[in-house]
């Protein structure tokens, strides 16, 4: 280290420490003269989980399970990526650019400090920084769930100091960088409110508040029984009719011919169902998420009943984009739907394997289980596709452009683009597994495997009998020949104006 080097850090020592020392003294003594009630067989315990993260890793993954929807999970996981950022920056600068030492621990009573005592610099709290961080980061995806964690993170903060292993400036700081760490992160990965509103463009619908005018059918076996009485208490005024999967396409009809608007309660095979009805009638679909997958919902905006109680009160909605495939499932003269994904290849036979499982393991495990499966087998399809004979391991046609790389990836920001997003994965060797290894060593656009292209239109021949295709989650027999396409605003969906 050079002399100039040195002098510099000793100036900026000789800075920091006379102007933190003197209140920083005071206010450690004070909190350590002072009578906490019930903190003494808390506090210490609560700075203890928190070593290495481990009390937030334990809050993520209860976030995660506990949420039940996609906004607990994101904000379980920009939490523990906040956490990761400062964590970082407070290890490899924070404490190598201020090396103060610890407080001394003749005020602190015996009953209060940790027995294992820190051995690193003290300036800045790397627990006040990971606890900001991951509260924070909590809070910018789910406001709900940040309020929960807040005061757990404000209380490891002080216990920090209560137990006399930081002053007062060590955690300040420290949380400051925290907070940062986890802004930091939104501007490199936006959360869910600042990405571009999908479903344009926006379109008027009956106003129905309470749900006047609303008929909503509810899919018992899609996993959403249990949210029907949610809905009756949040809709007071709506027609709520419940039914078996074989009765849903009679009672998505009659709700439909009764009712000003079309409400469906459950996953994107579900929802798929009514949205064929609802287009087909000219009726507005009003979306509750409640199946295990919800794909079309949460790229819409909608993630909760209360989201789309906001639009039916409000009149809120936006026209989208209706994937079509001609002609429809087993070969029927009526054209099929989709309002996500179409595919041809592995993916219908992980739907088969995860569906076969789901009921025994849970749909998760199960899809990681088809997963397995499935990367491990050959998959000799073959299929001429705009003209040329293919050998293919997936074939995906995405209802509108997905963001990312890779045979399935991501979410869609524009419902209403008229575009087909195709992607294929060729056939050969192991391509699934040559796929993931691209995709790991971040050249998944240059792998040899994979071809993406956007089309208005796809035509496919070839295909051998008893071959699958899938369309959002559900598999039927293919024809011989098909054309996918696109019917553009097809569809009225309510979604609240805000999210816009």
């Amino acid at each position: 280290m050079s002399d100039a080097h040195a002098q510099g850090k000793q100036t900026l020592r000789g800075r920091v420490t006379p102007l933190l020392s003197g209140w920083d003294r005071r206010i450690l003594h004070e909190v350590a003269r002072r009578e906490w009630p019930a903190a003494e067989p808390v506090l210490p315990r609560l700075s203890r989980s928190a070593n290495h993260g481990l009390l937030w890793f334990g809050t993520a993954a209860g976030i995660a399970v506990l949420g039940r929807g996609a906004r607990s999970r994101r904000a379980a996981v920009r939490g523990v990526a906040s956490l990761a950022v400062a964590s970082a920056v407070i290890n490899t600068v924070g404490k190598r650019a201020v090396r103060r030492s610890r407080p001394l621990l003749d005020a602190v009573p015996v009953i209060r400090q940790l027995k294992r005592q820190p051995f690193t610099t003290s300036f800045p709290s790397g627990h006040a920084a990971s606890a900001a961080a991951f509260a924070t980061g909590v809070a910018l995806e789910s406001k709900g769930w940040g309020a929960a964690v807040a005061p757990v993170a404000a209380s490891v903060a002080f216990s920090r100091v209560y137990t006399g292993v930081h002053y007062p400036s060590d955690v300040l700081v420290g949380m400051a960088l925290g907070v940062g760490a986890a802004f930091a992160v939104r501007g490199a990965v936006p959360t869910r409110s600042q990405l571009p509103a999908p479903g344009r463009p926006h379109t008027d619908a009956p106003a129905l508040p309470d749900g006047e005018g609303l008929v909503v059918v509810v899919n018992k076996e899609s996993g959403s029984a249990d949210m029907a009485p949610l809905l009756r208490d949040a809709l007071p005024l709506a027609e709520v009719v419940e039914c078996n999967p074989a009765e849903l396409n009679t009672e998505l009809e009659k709700a439909a011919g009764r009712g000003r608007a079309l409400g469906i309660l459950g996953g994107d095979g579900t929802i798929n169902r009514a949205a064929t009805v609802a287009a087909g009638l000219g009726v507005p679909l009003a979306v509750f998420p409640g199946g295990t997958l919800n794909h079309f919902a949460y790229d819409l905006g909608i993630e909760t009943v209360q989201d789309t109680c906001r639009a039916l009160a409000a009149g809120d909605a936006v026209r989208v984009d209706l994937g079509r495939f001609t002609p429809g499932p087993g070969g029927s003269s009526e054209p099929g739907h989709f309002l996500n994904t179409f595919s041809l290849g592995v993916y219908p036979d992980l739907v088969r394997i995860r569906e076969r499982w789901s009921p025994r393991i849970g749909g998760w495990p199960a899809g990681v289980l088809a997963a397995a499966r499935v990367l491990r087998g050959r998959h000799p399809l073959q299929a001429v596709v705009e003209g040329k004979r293919r050998p293919m391991w997936l074939l995906f046609a995405g209802n509108g452009i997905y963001k990312g790389v890779g045979p399935t990836p991501g979410h869609r920001h524009n419902l209403v683009d008229g575009l087909l997003d195709v992607r294929v994965v060729h056939g050969g060797r192991a391509p699934g597994l040559r796929l993931i290894g691209a995709a790991l060593a971040g050249k998944l656009n240059r792998s040899p495997v994979h071809a993406a292209r956007q089309l208005r239109q796809l035509r496919i021949g070839g295909l051998a009998p008893g071959t699958l295709l899938a369309y959002d989650g559900e598999v039927a027999r293919a024809p011989e020949e098909l054309v996918v396409d696109k019917v553009v605003e097809a569809l009225t969906v309510y979604r609240p104006q805000e999210l816009l």
